[in-house]
């Protein structure tokens, strides 16, 4: 069978994909690299916020009108197929096959099914599933811990995803060796709230002790996403201090600089809390690199509370930032209950917050100027004559293509930096003496 998956998301979503991808082959399925050449089309769906809902709306109905014209499996897994919302959809547009983000392993029984399949329940054995290395690869995701036991007032994940299951640690373990042996050089550790890790479980280690022991696999690089400041304690910060494998790149959101919009949140903290975790994390690593998630716009922000929002991004002074508008979900308490606020004054207020954003990155992306970094180059980039990477604390990196003729780990000296770029040359290379810059 010819197959296609199309993924929307987070990196728990790309995961998944390369879950059932690996079930899928052991099934001799063939993969091709678009919708028009397969005979079964896989859309693995994010719930998170209104545009990928859109997309895969817009995407189902043209594969409703290819099912008109020949013969077409179309299926659908991820977060939206777990809400009601993504069941409709599904009805309207036909969908053959509905997994919920916790029946990935029942792929199997789907397609053997000679009618429609659907399977929302959470499956036990997910957690104990261990996928093979991918093929070529040099960075790689490997899941710690599913669900999450918080329940902020925008977010659709514990609907979608359930409570925390941690995975069992020598499972992770073995993937991580796997990983490492297939020649893989950087692993992301992957949960919707990873500092989570063996709360649910007794006798499993928590989380900063995990982090010790993937470093004791001698894999070069370790990362983690995503984390939650009221679980983020004071033996994480130390695991990550002294493993040297952990890059000292941490990603903490914030969401809102305003505790009135924290409280509404359920957030669980206050901007005093997370201001603390901020400078436990940069006593212990002064140079760190930190980046945040913040949402614009929640329901009841006031200009007030954004610039309360901009004051902390000034306090913390972030690397980078993912930024967004707040997006009402179904099924959401910030959706059943609160008035959205008008979308002019949302858009007009993440402008702000992105100009604010680009200073502080530029100057921080300067710093490395002149410094010598270690670059994870992946290979081509879009620009003809350049190759891509990026270095342990996370910044997408450029440098001449010919310096690096193959995927690997180079010795960098940045010679010029963007807001979210950096330009640089292999040591020791030869390499052209100048290198035009595009302002991000």
């Amino acid at each position: 069978m010819k197959t296609n998956i199309i993924t929307y998301g987070c990196q728990m979503n790309e995961y998944d994909t390369h879950l059932v991808r690996s079930e899928l082959v052991s099934l001799g399925a063939a993969f091709v690299d678009t919708w028009q050449e397969a005979d079964f089309v896989l859309v693995n769906t994010c719930a998170v916020r209104g545009k990928p809902v859109e997309k895969v709306r817009s995407l189902l109905g043209e594969l409703r009108k290819e099912k008109t014209k020949r013969s077409l499996l179309v299926g659908m897994m991820g977060c939206l197929a777990q809400l009601e919302e993504g069941q409709q959809i599904a009805r309207k547009f036909e969908v053959d096959v509905l997994l919920g983000p916790g029946a990935l392993t029942e792929i199997g029984k789907a397609i053997e099914s000679k009618n429609k399949f659907w399977d929302l329940s959470f499956r036990e054995e997910l957690t104990h599933h261990l996928p093979p290395a991918p093929q070529g690869a040099l960075s790689a995701f490997v899941s710690i811990i599913r669900g999450c036991n918080h329940h902020c007032t925008y977010c659709i994940v514990p609907a979608t995803r359930g409570p925390e299951v941690s995975r069992h640690p020598d499972l992770i373990l073995r993937e991580v060796e796997q990983l490492k042996a297939a020649g893989v050089l950087e692993v992301t550790l992957l949960g919707q709230n990873v500092n989570s890790y063996g709360n649910d479980q007794p006798g499993f280690p928590r989380f900063g002790e995990l982090l010790r022991l993937v470093g004791q696999t001698g894999i070069p690089r370790i990362k983690f996403t995503t984390s939650h400041p009221v679980n983020f304690t004071d033996e994480i910060i130390a695991a990550i201090a002294e493993t040297p494998q952990v890059c000292q790149y941490i990603h903490l959101p914030v969401q809102s600089g305003s505790n009135r919009v924290l409280r509404r949140m359920a957030r669980e903290y206050r901007r005093e809390w997370y201001l603390d975790r901020i400078r436990a994390i940069r006593q212990a690593m002064p140079g760190v690199v930190l980046s945040t998630d913040i949402m614009v716009g929640f329901p009841g922000e006031s200009e007030e509370d954004f610039q309360q929002t901009l004051s902390l991004y000034d306090e913390v002074q972030y690397d980078s930032a993912y930024m967004f508008i707040y997006s009402a979900r179904p099924g959401t308490p910030s959706y059943q209950h609160f008035q959205d606020l008008p979308r002019e004054v949302k858009v007009e207020r993440l402008q702000r917050l992105i100009e604010r954003q680009k200073e502080w990155s530029y100057q921080k992306n300067q710093t490395w100027v002149g410094r010598t970094v270690e670059v994870l180059v992946r290979g081509s980039a879009k620009d003809d004559g350049y190759a891509e990477g990026h270095t342990r604390a996370n910044h997408p990196t450029l440098i001449p293509a010919a310096q690096a003729p193959r995927p690997g780990l180079y010795p960098v000296v940045v010679k010029q930096a963007t807001p979210h770029m950096l330009f640089g040359e292999v040591v020791g290379a030869q390499a052209p003496a100048t290198i035009p810059l595009v302002m991000a």
